[in-house]
């Protein structure tokens, strides 16, 4: 009939009718060509899309997961959990010199590509010598060329499926970890047909791959993270222990050989769904009496991480001032806006490294961000950000935007902006890596933004902060950094500060690291 929908449904079905009667090879071969049929389909979609449609074909997805974890395909079962999710970010470096069957969309790329060149033309001249007048004009085309691109990519399907992960993106990643690094990336395997759930936990570094796969009671585990996540953000509660003790022996447990085997100097997470807002360092071992921070330093990954992760071009780099912090605090200092422990934070870190350039109150400009951030390799902006749906009447401040003096920054733009060779951008304000939506367009997390516009790294918090514990753990974080450590073993140090003083997560693990930690 030539029906590609019912084609794949078809075949669907017939795959996880294998998978329930324990035919293993015939169930991969359909749910595969089921699967195939319906990236192919997506192909004709526009951006805006292409992630429900995927999300109606999970349940095939998920089977054929599964049953390649069965046969101990693990390298198949990991291409093709990130496979079929689509891209949460754009990478605007797939566009240059891209090749596309459209004839008009194959135009509009070639005309972006001569603006993305003559932007990196002056990039070049900001190398030989550093002006404002440069900085500026280099702004102005960047959000141009950034902002076509995104354009582009959502009028034409043809180039949002340039943004799709592909095998070859999952083989970059993956030989991208660092040295001395082990990942760890559960995936809930749901809503299988006559199938018991389960999560499998991936567990990888540079030349291993391996899966252990926990059956678990779906109703009973949502209701763990949901209680979980209520527990560590009030700090009169205690049940956060037990609670986070039986989400330990989900999650960590079954892999806690195979990661203490591997001795990691860092424990990446790759994050995904509703595992996307859990701390994974406050996660409590009670036999050990010990939280997982405490066992190793953690910091997250997303699927674009594998950019941040390459080694930086040395040659194409703007001249930097090394240890040193752009740092922006407090810009309206007068009720509801008012945040004067984050102005002390910022004092304080000029304190520490002497280089850094501190502004506060009406200084503390988006003009002046977007001209001096090409400077420094830290930023740090410690202001107010409301990043939710609905506007933030408590702070007085429209939603999705983050504070400053001047005109508050439209976090739709916030992956506009150039930040490449940026080492780290501090969100130092509130809910900052939380779910946000804009534009009908869900989005990871507003840090995954600042990641996607070229920051080696991001750190940001998962929740509203308690200012006081915010500054003692910035300013300790700095003082880390200086004496040599590497960005998360700074981080580590400065939450094993807090949590000596007995202090409950609250007030400790809603900042989060994501992105490269060396």
């Amino acid at each position: 009939m030539g029906d590609r929908s019912v084609e794949a449904l078809t075949l669907g079905n017939i795959g996880v009718l294998f998978q329930s009667t324990n035919r293993p090879t015939q169930a991969i071969t359909n749910l595969k060509q089921s699967l195939q049929i319906s990236l192919e389909m997506r192909r004709s979609l526009q951006r805006e899309n292409r992630q429900k449609f995927l999300q109606e074909k999970d349940v095939y997805a998920t089977a054929l997961v599964d049953v390649l974890i069965n046969q101990k395909k693990y390298a198949q079962a990991f291409e093709w959990v990130n496979l079929f999710t689509t891209a949460d970010l754009a990478d605007y470096t797939r566009l240059i010199n891209a090749k596309v069957t459209n004839p008009e969309a194959q135009k509009a790329l070639d005309n972006w590509s001569k603006k993305n060149q003559q932007l990196e033309s002056l990039r070049q001249q900001l190398q030989e010598k550093f002006s404002e007048a440069l900085t500026q004009q280099i702004r102005q085309l960047e959000a141009r060329v950034y902002s076509e691109a995104e354009n582009i990519s959502r009028r034409f399907p043809e180039v949002a499926e340039l943004f799709e992960t592909t095998p070859a993106d999952i083989k970059n990643l993956t030989s991208s970890i660092p040295a001395g690094t082990v990942v760890v990336q559960p995936v809930l395997l749901t809503n299988v047909i006559n199938m018991p759930n389960n999560v499998a936990i991936f567990i990888f570094t540079k030349g291993q791959l391996s899966v252990i796969k926990k059956s678990i009671n779906t109703t009973e585990f949502n209701k763990l993270i949901t209680d979980y996540l209520k527990q560590v953000q009030n700090d009169g509660d205690a049940d956060f222990t037990e609670t986070g003790d039986k989400l330990y022996d989900i999650l960590i447990r079954p892999i806690e050989d195979k990661i203490q085997a591997l001795s990691p100097k860092e424990l990446s997470i790759i994050a995904t769904g509703q595992l996307r807002h859990l701390p994974f360092e406050t996660l409590y071992d009670s036999k050990t009496g010990q939280f997982l921070i405490e066992k190793y330093p953690v910091n997250y990954l997303t699927r674009i991480s594998n950019n941040s992760l390459k080694s930086p071009n040395v040659q194409n780099a703007i001249p930097r001032k090394p240890q040193a912090v752009l740092a922006f605090g407090n810009p309206v200092p007068r009720d509801p806006q008012n945040l004067p422990g984050a102005e002390a934070e910022v004092r304080q870190i000029k304190e520490i490294l002497p280089d850094s350039e501190v502004y506060i109150h009406n200084e503390a400009t988006l003009e002046k961000f977007r001209s001096q951030a090409l400077r420094f390799d830290f930023l740090h902006l410690a202001t107010h950000g409301c990043f939710q749906t609905e506007d933030c009447k408590k702070v007085d401040l429209k939603n999705n935007r983050l504070l400053f003096a001047d005109n508050p920054l439209d976090i739709a733009n916030a992956a506009l902006l150039g930040l490449q060779g940026t080492q780290l951008i501090t969100l130092s304000a509130c809910q900052t890596a939380v779910v946000t939506n804009f534009n009908s367009v869900g989005i990871a997390g507003v840090a995954y933004i600042f990641e996607r516009a070229g920051a080696k790294a991001v750190m940001a918090s998962l929740w509203a902060v308690d200012d006081e514990a915010t500054q003692q753990l910035m300013v300790d974080f700095y003082q880390n950094l200086k004496q040599g450590m590497t960005k998360g073993e700074a981080l580590q140090q400065a939450k094993l500060k807090l949590i000596k003083d007995h202090r409950h997560p609250y007030y400790w693990s809603p900042f989060v690291l994501i992105g490269d930690a060396r």
